[in-house]
């Protein structure tokens, strides 16, 4: 199989007793690329319980510190256009070792940050790391594992889980001692991870066909996968207002915003790895993916004008919406054209990744501009467009939807997800 296209022999794997033999038994090439997965997912929620910390450390508006988002993820948007790029050009394991030297400098750069423009300027570096590191990660696990591919993603989706719902956790714990230590302490594991894979992973074989700059543009020209990126557009949006301004909602210790954001974490891992496939098998994966865009919106809604214990309540509840919508929303994007699942998944990305940008800098913008209420509302809002496409553009939806599920739905919506 091609070691670039994580979903070129998915699904393929039938033994279920083999793969959970030897799930555990893998080379260390691979728990070294995985264990530096978990670290390189922790660093997207690191932050979200010490944003208030860093905003009073430096001196910082709200909507000032939310820019460490906007730039972590506007250059991860524009580097999906660049990592399959480099990717089939310099191999898998340089990749990798490429990226997770991006994090470790500008992780560490930025635990030195005197203001906030420079912190916002370092955590940029470090999303064009992250972004090499991850879009490339499954790949090379999938090539290596031992078990089939079954085995490899399943080991990549625990990464995945633990990484997310552990972000917080180490933010919260570095953080209530010093915001910078979280930065210091993310280039350390990040450095332990570069050096392991140094150590242990060989070099995959190359893909035989090198992809383009453009390669992931043109994909977009297809209806179906213009479709779901506009509609998981508006998703992201809700999805990082969510993430990004909650915290400053809530007002909480860092201790009690990691404890938080870890449950939310938890859930997010549970339902999109386990609850949405099944889920999908029931009702279907379009029926799932409005029901739950609308439940989100809901959620939200009441989070911006509950009170602090139901804000609390729907910030973790928020969680499972996001981890069905994840993993729906990445089955439509590689299955609905017929674009390799790379191109495809960095043209979605390339799309979505701009609402991840956007959600951090306009929802404190907009409490400055009205009340506390209003992003949520927005955000509601956005979560309901969402919705709309997929309803309005269901035919252009459907297009191998009924072969794809359940076969990919997991493994694929891991995949997308982390790019």
């Amino acid at each position: 199989m091609d070691p670039f296209d994580p979903g070129t022999d998915a699904g393929t794997d039938t033994g279920t007793d083999a793969t959970t033999g030897s799930i555990l038994r893998q080379p260390k090439s691979v728990w070294a690329t995985a264990g530096a997965s978990v670290v390189a997912f922790m660093g997207i929620g690191l932050v979200d319980p010490i944003l208030p910390s860093i905003a009073q450390g430096l001196n910082a508006t709200p909507s000032q510190v939310s820019l460490l988002f906007t730039s972590y993820f506007l250059i991860t948007a524009i580097a999906m256009l660049v990592t399959g790029f480099v990717s089939s050009r310099i191999g898998g394991r340089k990749t990798l070792l490429l990226g997770l030297a991006f994090v470790v400098v500008f992780a560490g750069l930025a635990g030195t940050s005197g203001s906030v423009a420079e912190l916002v300027g370092f955590r940029a570096g470090w999303g064009l790391g992250n972004a090499l590191f991850v879009s490339t990660a499954l790949a090379v696990i999938v090539g290596a594992a031992a078990g089939g591919s079954a085995a490899a993603i399943l080991l990549y989706e625990s990464a995945l889980g633990l990484g997310m719902a552990c972000g917080p956790l180490l933010g919260a714990l570095l953080g209530d001692a010093n915001w910078r230590y979280p930065f210091f302490g993310t280039a350390f594991l990040m450095a332990v991870g570069f050096l392991g894979i140094t150590a242990f992973l060989k070099e995959q074989p190359r893909p035989a066909r090198k992809t383009s700059l453009l390669d992931p543009v043109k994909a977009l020209g297809h209806g179906g996968l213009a479709s779901a990126a506009i509609s998981a557009f508006f998703y992201n949006y809700t999805f990082f207002t969510v993430l990004a301004f909650t915290p400053f909602v809530l007002n909480m210790t860092p201790y009690k915003s990691g404890a938080v954001f870890f449950a939310w974490g938890v859930l997010l891992a549970v339902f999109s790895v386990i609850v949405a496939p099944r889920m999908q098998r029931r009702f279907g994966s379009l029926k799932v993916l409005g029901g739950s865009l609308v439940l989100l919106a809901a959620d939200v809604l009441v989070l911006g004008y509950g009170d602090h214990t139901t804000a609390v309540v729907c910030t973790i509840l928020s969680g499972a919406f996001i981890g069905v919508n994840n993993t729906v929303y990445t089955e439509l994007a590689l299955g609905v054209s017929d674009a390799p699942r790379p191109v495809a998944s960095a043209g979605y990305n390339f799309v979505r990744w701009f609402a991840a940008a956007a959600a951090p800098y306009f929802a404190p913008k907009i409490e400055e501009w009205s009340d506390i209420h209003m992003p949520f509302v927005v955000a509601a809002v956005t979560a309901v467009a969402g919705a709309v496409v997929v309803v309005v553009r269901q035919k252009a939806l459907t297009h191998d939807v009924e072969e794809l599920e359940p076969k990919h739905a997991t493994e694929d919506g891991i995949a997308v997800f982390a790019n």
